[in-house]
């Protein structure tokens, strides 16, 4: 009797997790087909992709060029996955189609966000041929901003700091990261040890260079091209140099863990997991665990010039930044198995209060889902605001959840 007892109780707390589970899912891509739907008529077929909300209130669009378009495609795609109804198919296809001359682009390091947000969901859902020869064509494109002397892809080309006080003549941002998951891909499709070996490269140097002793993180790291040297770290978007910038230390949790399934290498695994446990132990971080912005945003011992720090405005949310940690955290909970309730946990609960906090209205935020994003303080721009990136990983996040075990 106490065996049947048993096994009977433990069948009522799996099926009051999986209904807890069922229905939040259920829930989150409702809203997000509605939103969406909504979304696909005011863009009305224009060869633009949503970005964010302008100062005017009215949607912004962006051109291809711009290191966001794949995200609009790669939405619709995990739309698809969830609901597999052809006409998300057929949307996302279109939507995926129109980026196919990004494939020979060089211009900057973000065609693997552009890519492999929409090529490569495609590919991975359909898997299509033609599709896995674009996204290797892009990767050949990616890897001719790579320079041995560095080890490191270049993220921008030419440019001054935010402040104007320094030249950058190769800069690398810890955002780069993410675009690494292009180049393993091409690696395993191709067998050309080429691929694989400038992402780890890329991630090694970074590893180096772009952490602190506390595995905060640097936004930018400039190097010499002559000698390929260390020069100086800095920020663009963040408070200060020397602060941590809230979606900077994001894409090191979810790059990291993505260069670690790619690799199997310890090392970083336990750059992950460190830049997680920063992220998820900080005194500052709020108890939703949204961050603010930036990390620091609060320390009355950093001084920016470009802000008057008693502006009480700038205690803003970035919600995209905890978008991007809650898809890293369900990920990184299935390789860290000292940590893994713990991880899975932490990516539950911020799943849940962007869920509660932070979707919109339906038929508000112009049919974007996440609320309360910054983009860049320092340049007054995209500044408590929806931004398409927090959309596509919450829709991922939301994924990852559906496919993990019940907790």
């Amino acid at each position: 009797m106490m065996r049947i007892f048993l096994l009977t109780t433990i069948a009522a707390l799996f099926l009051n997790c999986s209904t807890e589970k069922s229905v939040f899912i259920t829930k989150n891509f409702s809203f997000a087909q509605e939103q969406t739907l909504r979304m696909l008529s005011a863009v009305n077929n224009q060869p633009l992709y949503p970005r964010t909300t302008a100062k005017d209130g009215s949607l912004k669009l962006t051109d291809m060029y711009d290191w966001t378009s794949g995200f609009f495609a790669g939405n619709l795609w995990y739309l698809y996955e969830y609901t597999q109804d052809e006409n998300w198919k057929q949307n996302a296809i279109r939507w995926t189609q129109s980026l196919e001359p990004l494939k020979t682009f060089k211009d900057h390091h973000d065609l693997g966000f552009m890519m492999y947000c929409s090529y490569g969901n495609a590919y991975r859902l359909t898997k299509n041929t033609a599709y896995k020869d674009i996204l290797i064509e892009s990767a050949k494109s990616l890897s001719t901003r790579f320079d041995p002397k560095t080890g490191c892809i270049k993220s921008w080309n030419y440019r001054k700091s935010w402040d104007g006080k320094r030249e950058w003549f190769y800069p690398v941002i810890i955002d780069n990261m993410m675009n690494l998951e292009l180049l393993f891909f091409a690696y395993k499709e191709t067998g050309n040890p080429k691929f694989r070996d400038i992402a780890i490269t890329h991630a090694e140097t970074t590893l180096k260079n772009h952490f602190r002793n506390d595995f905060s993180t640097y936004h930018v790291v400039n190097y010499d091209t002559i000698t390929g040297a260390f020069q100086d770290r800095g920020t663009s978007q963040g408070y200060t140099d020397a602060s941590t910038w809230a979606r900077g230390q994001a894409w090191a949790i979810y790059g990291y863990t993505m260069v670690y399934r790619e690799t199997q290498n310890p090392k970083f695994l336990n750059a992950a997991m460190s830049a997680a446990d920063f992220y998820l132990e900080n005194k500052n971080l709020p108890e939703d665990k949204i961050p603010y912005w930036d990390f620091d945003v609060e320390d009355k011992n950093m001084s920016p010039d470009w802000i008057n720090k008693n502006n009480l405005s700038l205690l803003k949310r970035d919600a995209s930044a905890a978008a991007i940690t809650s898809s890293a955290l369900f990920e990184l909970s299935e390789y860290a198995q000292n940590k893994k309730q713990h991880y899975q946990q932490a990516a539950k609960t911020i799943l849940f209060n962007l869920s509660k906090f932070y979707t919109a209205e339906s038929g508000t935020n112009n049919n974007f889902l996440i609320k309360h994003c910054v983009g860049s303080f320092p340049h007054n721009e995209e500044i408590d605001v929806p931004l398409v990136y927090a959309d596509y990983y919450f829709l991922e996040a939301l994924t990852r959840y559906k496919n993990s075990e019940c907790k």
